[in-house]
């Protein structure tokens, strides 16, 4: 079996990038054949793009997200339009709303979220989408300005009727560490009305780690233990699941299978 890790925070688990490609050779060994890199500003990417271009296994995502809002860089804009020309960058992220943390205004994240969504279309990339508190804000401007490309909800944390009205769009639905927990009732919920070839699953990593392993750093070598609930909840023979999560990955992200 193998999995894809569809997002890890790989410079937010540590510094050093000798112990970065140790935590990607850590993940392969436990069966995480490829992950994508998040990273949420553009000086954050260029540094751990550098850090990784040896492995050949990480795939990586370019945006703003709204935690920086309010400094989202010089020509960020052009910065990602050349960074997309780098090699395994599949895809525009994470980007979205976040009105939990209040990072600056709604407005000015609203503007900072359709720009990159434009962008992105602009890119023929998909989009990772973040979306804190702010569902229904979220739901209506994709309706309008999703790119061709598609877009997945990162760590998903809406119940199964928001899921139900993202099923018009083409939107996938991608699982964390959270989903492991007892009272996710609405994740659990959520996972019985997705169809499965709209579920991809993450690590989230260094956040959001699966119960067996809480009081830990999330690592992406703990995916496969998400899978494993995943497939329990399905009642689904777990190599079943993990070709699936693989094809839909791959899909998603507009790779080959091999």
């Amino acid at each position: 079996m193998q999995y894809f890790d569809t997002h890890a925070h790989i410079g937010l688990i540590c510094d050093d990038p000798i112990e970065q490609l140790i935590v990607i050779q850590e993940a392969r060994q436990a069966g995480v054949s490829r992950l994508v890199s998040i990273c949420n500003s553009l000086h954050d990417f260029s540094r751990i793009y550098e850090n990784l271009k040896s492995a050949g296994n990480v795939y990586h995502a370019v945006g703003v997200s709204p935690s920086e809002v309010q400094n989202p860089g010089k020509n960020w804009a052009q910065l990602i339009e050349q960074s997309v020309q780098l090699p395994r960058v599949v895809a525009i992220g994470e980007i979205g709303l976040d009105y939990y943390r209040k990072f600056g205004d709604k407005n000015s994240q609203i503007e900072l979220f359709i720009t990159q969504l434009d962008l992105a279309t602009k890119l023929n990339l998909p989009v990772i989408i973040h979306n804190r508190e702010a569902g229904h804000n979220v739901l209506d401007i994709l309706r309008d300005r999703l790119p061709p490309k598609g877009g997945v909800f990162h760590c998903y944390s809406e119940n199964a009727e928001y899921a139900r009205k993202a099923l018009d769009l083409n939107l996938y639905f991608s699982f964390a560490g959270n989903l492991t927990y007892r009272n996710a009732r609405n994740l659990h919920e959520t996972v019985e009305v997705l169809p499965l070839d709209r579920i991809l699953i993450e690590s989230e990593s260094p956040f959001m780690v699966p119960a067996d392993y809480r009081g830990k750093r999330n690592m992406p070598k703990y995916l496969p233990n998400t899978a494993s609930v995943l497939g329990a909840m399905l009642e689904m023979d777990q190599e079943a699941l993990a070709a699936i999560l693989w094809e839909n990955s791959n899909k998603f992200f507009g790779l080959p299978l091999e």
